[in-house]
């Protein structure tokens, strides 16, 4: 009888392309936001709410389809809808979005932060080689995130700059991810097909 580890490599992670197709929005928008940091803080905080609509609903996907695979996918789920949440309410009210942009954004941050260190973890534990690029991101999310809570006027007032460098680390780190997960999806079908 296979052991856990084999059956969850046997069925190896479904839709693993919805992480490459968040990183790459996430990694273009960032880049669009260091491109023209004059734009209008309103097409900001408008954009904000779409890319999280968009990325709350690729991620419940996501979780959905490998909720048989995943151990604790209920946490990627629960990212998905709290992004797909946050992202209504950023659409639907821009003055309060402007608002509270930065700490919104840091905290969310922080959220990621600590899931794409947890996620590097279970690279480790399936035995993923380079597992520690993805928590050096994951580390380097963080400490963006709390410079932003911290100081929110400082936040702010450099939101352009923090948002570009957030939007681009978390995108790397979801390419990565994607292809950690192709991988484990490859070794999978390859090894332990019937």
């Amino acid at each position: 009888m296979e052991n856990q580890l084999f059956k969850n490599i046997k069925n190896a992670v479904k839709h693993w392309y919805l992480s490459l197709i968040v990183g790459i929005l996430f990694l273009l928008f960032g880049f669009w936001i260091l491109k023209t940091p004059l734009e209008s803080y309103v097409t900001l905080a408008l954009l904000f709410g779409v890319v999280f609509l968009v990325n709350g609903i690729f991620e419940i996907i996501f979780s959905i389809s490998n909720r048989k695979e995943i151990d604790n996918w209920g946490w990627i789920l629960a990212g998905g809808i709290i992004d797909l949440l946050f992202g209504i309410v950023l659409a639907s009210n821009v003055g309060l979005s402007m608002a509270v942009l930065p700490f919104y954004v840091g905290f969310m941050l922080l959220f990621r932060s600590v899931a794409a260190i947890g996620y590097a973890f279970d690279l480790k534990g399936f035995g993923i080689r380079d597992w520690y690029w993805l928590l050096l991101l994951g580390i380097l999310g963080l400490l963006f995130s709390f410079i932003m809570i911290w100081n929110p006027v400082f936040g702010g007032m450099t939101i352009i700059i923090w948002t570009a460098l957030a939007f681009i680390t978390y995108g790397i780190f979801r390419i990565i991810l994607a292809f950690k997960l192709r991988r484990l999806h490859t070794f999978g079908k390859k090894h332990f097909e019937d």
